[in-house]
């Protein structure tokens, strides 16, 4: 007799532990890079480097060529999601902005994937709406600690960095996009472009060469952040609920402020401890119609 086929597949957990834990390190190694290199210069690079590397490879392994439609489409989600909202994050970052507090912000995510989601008609279960409100529990907690200050100019950025990447993630179903990796080649791409615009016209340029840090940094978010990380994500996107795909944001703070702890001198008191328990909480009631296999829609 065969076994029942597992409703939870390896590749779903480790999709998941991508975006969970390997997005969380991001944040402190933003906070690096910046320090050599101007943002929105360092995080065009990133993504055309990540895209460029994708499209070869999905090119490679037989995939076709992307349709205009598809071209305009993906680049319009790369654009919210890579230039408003990963390059708002790094700008904030470089304008003082601790990395704590911008994953922290970041966690607003899901709040407006539900309010987007909404707008497009999309149905809420009883458990995704707990899991928000518990999620802002732990936000309130972890912002009682002393590590999350930050600018105020800072902080709106990266409120609206969520935002646009929250737009981007629910409009993203909704359009025609490329099968595949194709898919994130083509948004990094024209979102890493996009940003190198950017950087020319608001005046960015290099005062020196990067030192090894801002290289190592600069290679880590490619490979880990852009590539592995964001393929999970898109991944995600397409085979779960959005409120599970975006659940990553109750994670990443915690991660962010213990990788500050273990690696960047910042201490953490008992508001970042209990902040970690309730958002793993959250994250967990936001999962459950996925993990279930419940079809609530």
């Amino acid at each position: 007799m065969p076994l029942p086929k597992p409703r939870v597949s390896l590749t779903l957990v480790a999709a998941f532990f991508a975006l969970y834990f390997i997005w969380g390190s991001t944040y402190l190694v933003i906070r690096i890079g910046v320090e050599s290199w101007p943002p929105m210069l360092m995080a065009g690079c990133r993504f055309v480097i990540a895209g460029g590397l994708l499209f070869a490879w999905s090119l490679w392994r037989g995939a076709p060529l992307p349709s205009a439609k598809q071209w305009l489409s993906a680049g319009a989600i790369g654009i919210l999601l890579l230039s408003g909202g990963n390059g708002g994050v790094t700008v904030a970052e470089h304008w003082g902005v601790a990395s704590g507090v911008a994953a922290l912000a970041v966690a607003t995510v899901p709040l407006f994937t539900l309010v987007f989601g909404r707008i497009f008609g999309h149905r809420n279960s009883l458990l995704e709406w707990s899991g928000i409100g518990l999620g802002l529990c732990g936000i309130v907690l972890l912002n009682l600690g002393s590590n999350l200050q930050g600018s105020p100019a800072g902080a709106a950025l990266i409120v609206f960095a969520a935002a646009s990447w929250a737009f981007g993630s629910v409009w993203s179903k909704r359009l025609p996009l490329p099968a595949g990796p194709m898919a994130s080649a083509v948004e990094m791409l024209v979102g890493g472009v996009a940003l190198l615009i950017g950087s020319q016209i608001s005046g960015e340029h290099l005062q020196q060469m990067p030192d090894v840090r801002g290289w190592l940094a600069l290679g880590y978010l490619v490979v880990f952040g852009s590539i592995i990380a964001f393929s999970a994500y898109i991944y995600l996107l397409n085979n779960v609920r959005p409120a599970a795909a975006t659940s990553y944001a109750f994670v990443n703070p915690a991660v962010a402020v213990l990788l500050g702890v273990l690696f960047a001198g910042e201490s953490i008191g008992w508001p970042e401890a209990l902040a970690m328990a309730v958002i793993i909480g959250a994250v967990v009631l936001i999962g459950l119609p996925q993990w279930r296999g419940r079809a609530e829609g």
